[in-house]
């Protein structure tokens, strides 16, 4: 076998089994160990995958501070927001969480009814000051500056005295294997408290979150009622995380959405 037949094998293991143990696929193809990671240091080298003890891992994103972030796909964000804030309803409580996609949201929210918004998101909260219609409850706790959000004790016994009708959840990675995850631990747990507090939870996904793996996991990716991402990306892309029964909700650029 060529090494570039091998390497597509592995990419595609790594894809349907969200890892790579190099012995088994050395086992599989009757080839030595040896061949195998050399096949993953240049895989890793390329920037296809992530080297770990006895096999491999995919990618986890970069994690650029929250300035730069809102320089990343900014149309795309604009119209997952759109759809998302299409969901909202008179009277509901809805949490947002931190982020640049849901700052969308909270832009697009609707004004023509009343309902009130949770976050603990002091960014999330400067968005919606002049909102005609929106209360704002602002959670409170200590500040993590790279997502803008509050963690920790104070802010995980202020979400237990709420129950969300609709969450928006943000997360650095999403796989279909290893769920949705996040670069902080802290933050990861205070995600996942908000999700078992709301009736439904759904999450933005920009094409770079597909298919990578950040350090702290956040929760299965069935858990979640849906994910809104981005009109035209290739069946093969989304197949996994339909199978597994999530909603997929396909937003156009100009705004109209499908799944």
């Amino acid at each position: 076998m060529l090494t570039e037949q091998r390497k597509s094998l592995i990419m595609d293991r790594l894809r349907r089994d969200g890892q790579v143990v190099a012995k088994t696929v050395a086992e599989e193809l009757g080839l030595s160990e040896d061949t195998i990671r050399r096949d993953l240091r240049e895989l890793a080298a390329e920037g296809q995958l992530r080297r770990v003890h006895g096999g491999a891992m995919p990618l986890a994103p970069e994690l650029p501070d929250f300035a730069a972030r809102r320089t990343v796909s900014p149309s795309v964000k604009r119209a997952l927001g759109r759809a998302a804030a299409a969901l909202v309803r008179p009277g509901q409580l809805i949490f947002l969480d931190g982020g640049t996609s849901t700052a969308e949201i909270a832009k697009a929210l609707p004004r023509d009814f009343s309902f009130t918004i949770a976050t603990h998101s002091p960014t999330i909260a400067a968005e919606l000051e002049a909102h005609p219609t929106a209360e704002v409850i602002l959670i409170g706790g200590r500040l993590y500056k790279h997502s803008m959000v509050a963690v920790g004790a104070a802010a995980s016994s202020q979400i237990l005295l709420i129950r969300p009708d609709l969450f928006f959840l943000g997360a650095t990675a999403l796989h279909p294997i290893h769920g949705l995850s996040t670069g902080d631990l802290e933050e990861a747990a205070i995600k996942r408290l908000i999700a078992s507090r709301a009736a439904e939870t759904f999450l933005l996904a920009t094409e770079d979150k597909l298919d990578h793996v950040s350090p702290c996991t956040i929760m299965p990716i069935s858990d979640i009622s849906g994910i809104f991402v981005q009109s035209g990306l290739a069946p093969d892309r989304l197949a996994p995380y339909r199978a597994l029964g999530v909603r997929i909700i396909e937003t156009q650029a100009d705004g109209h959405d499908g799944s």
